[in-house]
């Protein structure tokens, strides 16, 4: 898989599966960077498409 921008739910699930096939990678490899990176991305896609907002403050 290359490393490219998640722009549908598409591109989401595929990074999603590389980064459950990436998960235990031994630091300081190539693949650990890979899911450092794509790991970055995925919570990049979810905060824009999915963001949770804070509650609103309860007033005395």
């Amino acid at each position: 898989m290359a490393i490219t921008p998640i722009r549908s739910e598409a591109d989401y699930d595929e990074a999603l599966g590389e980064i459950d096939r990436l998960m235990g990678a031994t630091p300081g490899t190539p693949e650990s960077d890979k899911l450092e990176i794509l790991v970055t991305l995925v919570e990049r896609y979810e905060s824009e498409h999915w963001a949770i907002e804070a509650p609103d403050p309860v007033k005395a």
